[in-house]
C-alpha cells in the first residue's frame, strides 16, 4: 500500500486509488482517524494508492491554496472516495467536509460513514440514499465498502490514473480506448464530468470524460474534447420480400417518444432495437429481445443474419450499432398491419412503441427518420 500524504506528488500508476475524505484536526491536542483507516486498509491486504489530505502528524500545516488544489486533484484521481465524518463541532466540524460531499455524491466513487450521535449528518445520510451511496456507521465497515467498490483494481499509468475503474471497467471504455490504441494515440489525461448507472447494473451504462488525446498521426495533443459513450446498439431491419427496386422493399419502423428528439411529431422513428445493462447478454440475444418486446413478434434467433457494426454519430458517441437483417414472412407482415392499424403502444415499463410500416423510398424522403437509420435501411436492403 503506498500512502500519499497531504502535497505529496501522486505515483505514476497504481492498480486502485482511495482518497480519505472528512474532517482533519487543525491542532495536535486533537486526534486523526485518518490513521486507524490507514491501519484497517493495510490489514485487509489493499495494495493500492491512498491519499491523506494531512501530514503524517495527523494535521494540516500549508498554504491554503496549496492545499485545496492537491485535494482537488487527489479527488478526481480517486477511484473510491471514502468520507469518514466523525464531527465534532468544536474540534472537528467538518464543513468543508458538508462541501465536498455534496460534490462528489452523484460521481458514483462516493461512500459515506459517520459514528452513531455524530451530530449534524442527517443531511448528509439522506442525500447519499438519493443516490445509491452506502451509509456505514462504523470505520471499518466504510473501509469495508470502499473495498468492495474497488474489486482488486486494474493498472493504470500516466493520463490512463485519470479514468475512475467504474469508468475503465466499461466494455464501451476499454472499445473507445482500444481504437485510441490501434492508431497509436495516448491518453494524455481525463476528467470524469458524468456517469449513469441504472439502479440493477453494476457499472456505468453511459459516461462522458472530458479528454486529452495525443494524436499519433498528426503529432499534437488534443484537448477540450469530449467522450459520451454508451452501450452498443442492436438493431435489426424486419423487412417483406424484396422488390425489383430495393427501395420499394416494405420495412419495419418503430415510433416511440426520446428526449433528445426535434422531429415535427415528437417522436422518433427508427428500426426495432435498443441496448442492454445485463451482463453476458450477446448482441443478437438482444436484437431478438428487442424485436419480441418492441414488434411483438418472437422471432428465431437463426433467422437474423449480422451485417456489420459502426459508430453511428462519431462527432457525438462512441458507440456503435450492430445491424442485423430478417426477412419476414407474408403472415408475419400481415400482423404487423394490424397492429399498426390498432395503434397499441408496446414495450417493457415506461417504454412506449409503436409498429409502422413503410418502404426505404419513403424513408429517404421523410426527414422524421434520422439519417442512421435511413442508412441502416439502405445498407441492409441495397449492400
Amino acid at each position: 500500500m503506498r500512502i500519499v500524504y497531504a502535497r505529496q506528488p501522486f505515483p505514476d500508476r497504481w492498480t486502485s486509488a482511495v482518497f480519505l475524505a472528512g474532517p482533519t484536526p487543525r491542532s495536535a491536542e486533537v486526534a486523526s482517524w485518518r490513521p486507524e483507516a490507514l491501519r484497517l486498509l493495510r490489514e485487509a491486504g489493499y495494495d493500492g494508492a491512498v491519499f491523506s489530505p494531512e501530514d503524517p502528524s495527523g494535521t494540516v500545516r500549508a498554504h491554503y491554496l496549496d492545499q485545496v488544489e492537491w485535494e482537488r486533484q487527489g479527488l478526481e484521481l480517486a477511484d473510491v472516495v471514502l468520507f469518514w465524518v466523525p464531527r465534532e463541532l468544536a474540534t472537528m466540524p467538518a464543513f468543508t467536509t458538508n462541501v465536498e460531499f455534496g460534490a462528489w455524491v452523484a460521481s458514483g466513487k462516493a461512500v459515506l460513514g459517520f459514528p452513531p450521535g455524530s451530530p449534524k449528518n442527517r443531511y448528509l445520510a439522506w442525500l447519499a440514499g438519493t443516490h445509491g451511496v452506502p451509509v456505514l456507521d462504523t470505520l471499518a465497515a466504510t473501509v469495508e465498502a470502499a473495498l468492495a467498490r474497488i474489486n482488486g483494481g486494474e493498472l493504470r499509468t500516466d493520463g490512463e490514473r485519470h479514468v475512475p475503474l467504474q469508468v475503465w471497467r466499461t466494455p464501451s471504455f476499454q472499445a473507445w480506448y482500444q481504437a485510441q490504441q490501434a492508431v497509436g494515440n495516448r491518453l494524455m489525461g481525463a476528467r470524469m464530468a458524468w456517469t449513469f448507472t441504472p439502479s440493477r447494473a453494476l457499472q456505468p451504462f453511459a459516461w462522458i470524460l472530458e479528454v486529452q488525446v495525443h494524436v499519433a498521426a498528426e503529432d499534437r495533443v488534443k484537448a477540450n474534447e469530449w467522450v459520451f459513450a454508451r452501450a452498443d446498439l442492436s438493431a435489426t431491419l424486419l423487412h417483406g420480400p424484396v422488390a425489383p427496386d430495393p427501395l420499394d422493399t416494405e420495412v419495419v419502423l418503430i415510433r416511440e417518444f426520446r428526449a433528445p428528439v426535434r422531429t415535427r411529431d415528437g417522436f422518433v422513428h427508427e428500426l426495432p432495437g435498443g441496448s442492454s445493462f445485463e451482463e453476458g447478454q450477446t448482441a443478437l440475444q438482444v436484437a431478438a429481445d428487442e424485436v419480441a418486446e418492441e414488434v411483438g413478434l418472437t422471432l428465431s434467433r437463426e433467422r437474423f443474419e449480422p451485417l456489420g457494426s459502426r459508430q453511428l454519430a462519431g462527432t457525438l458517441s462512441s458507440h456503435h450499432g450492430r445491424l442485423f437483417r430478417c426477412a419476414l414472412t407474408d403472415d408475419e407482415l400481415q400482423t404487423l398491419r394490424v397492429f399498426a392499424e390498432q395503434g397499441q403502444a408496446r414495450g417493457l415499463g415506461s417504454e412506449r412503441a409503436y409498429v409502422e410500416l413503410s418502404t426505404v423510398r419513403a424513408l429517404l424522403e421523410d426527414e422524421r427518420v434520422d439519417w442512421a437509420t435511413v442508412g441502416m435501411a439502405v445498407v441492409g436492403l441495397m449492400g
